[in-house]
């Protein structure tokens, strides 16, 4: 192979020049170099300076071509690529150039990106956020015994000590929602079945407030037993929806017994069944939550742009097909309940 490589950069300058830059990554990497060594290497071979960013710890080094580190605010990257490790994404290499992008640059950075996911892996332990599955769900099974749940916990790097459970439901990569949810400390995430797992020591301040995409849904459990967390979680993410997309169990009180009811019963409830018939018109079944959820006719009026003569109208029309007056004593909260029940059976 090596006779090959050298016969065909006798032809092209091109393979001439990224022949020489796999050999000198693969000089580093058999030395067993680390992070700060790559990055001051990788700056004297490009004569720029070079960036190394690890998404899980924050970590920026940026080295200057003679070796130092670099000073001044950032220059944009001319070229970038991204560092993966066992297909999760752990972070970003880049070239600072004063000019244009040079002819293997792409060729450079993906050695480099090589390289340090092979130091990470090596140094680390490696932060990455998607974990064994397997032991994801000994971790949060309520059938095993406390001593393989400690190992597991312990294999995933775990410190003894309560945990947070969240349940994702999304189309959005899981580390990602790990990321956003956890943005410090340790997180460990693994898909189970159809739904995602997250479990951390703790999670952002206002995870309700942290900006999600829309196909996202996460239930949260309480900070303890990850088994118990897990359950909370799991009842939690049946209550989040398009208005409410993050949910605590503790947030939903007396709210997550409807989650015990059996979802036939809900159905067979005539309020639930009623709000069934509701839901085969979009805009009849929004009224109605937006209704719930604002309490207000004039505040559900503003959330819908519409006027709120509008708004009474289609209240008046729902009343009718509910059997009771959605404006009187005791509306709101029988509609509300209603509306949940219906979306816990399956609506």
């Amino acid at each position: 192979m090596e006779a090959l490589a050298v016969r065909l950069s006798g032809f092209d300058p091109y393979v001439d020049g990224a022949i020489r830059i796999v050999a000198f990554y693969d000089t580093l990497m058999r030395r067993r170099v680390d992070l700060p060594a790559l990055a001051r290497a990788s700056a004297g071979l490009a004569e720029c300076v070079t960036g190394i960013r690890l998404h899980g710890t924050g970590r920026v080094t940026r080295v200057s071509l003679h070796g130092t580190e670099a000073s001044g605010e950032p220059a944009p990257a001319t070229s970038e690529v991204p560092v993966t490790l066992d297909d999760e994404e752990i972070g970003t290499v880049w070239l600072e150039r004063p000019g244009p992008e040079g002819p293997l640059d792409e060729v450079l950075l993906d050695r480099l990106a090589i390289a340090v996911a092979a130091a990470v892996e090596r140094f680390g332990p490696a932060r990455t956020t998607m974990a064994d599955p397997a032991l994801v769900e000994l971790a949060v099974s309520p059938d095993g015994d406390e001593a393989t749940r400690a190992r597991a916990l312990r294999l995933l790097g775990f410190a003894p000590g309560p945990l947070v459970a969240v349940a994702v439901r999304s189309a959005l990569p899981l580390d990602r929602v790990a990321a956003l949810l956890c943005p410090a400390g340790l997180v460990k995430a693994a898909p189970l079945a159809e739904v995602g797992v997250v479990l951390a020591a703790a999670l952002a301040p206002d995870p309700e407030s942290v900006p999600l995409p829309d196909s996202v849904r996460v239930g949260i459990g309480a900070a303890g037993s990850p088994e118990r967390s897990w359950r909370q979680a799991r009842t939690a993410l049946r209550f989040a929806g398009t208005r409410q997309p993050v949910v605590r169990h503790a947030g939903l009180g007396a709210l997550a017994l409807l989650a015990e009811v059996p979802a036939q019963t809900l159905r067979d409830n005539p309020d639930v069944a009623a709000v069934g018939r509701i839901a085969a018109a979009a805009a009849d079944l929004d009224t109605l939550d937006v209704y719930c959820a604002t309490g207000s006719l004039r505040r559900a009026a503003e959330v819908l742009h519409l006027h709120h003569s509008s708004v009474a109208r289609r209240l008046d029309q729902l009343a009718g097909v509910l059997g009771f007056d959605l404006t009187g004593p005791g509306g709101v909260t029988r509609a509300r309940l209603a509306l949940t029940a219906w979306r816990l059976s399956g609506g």
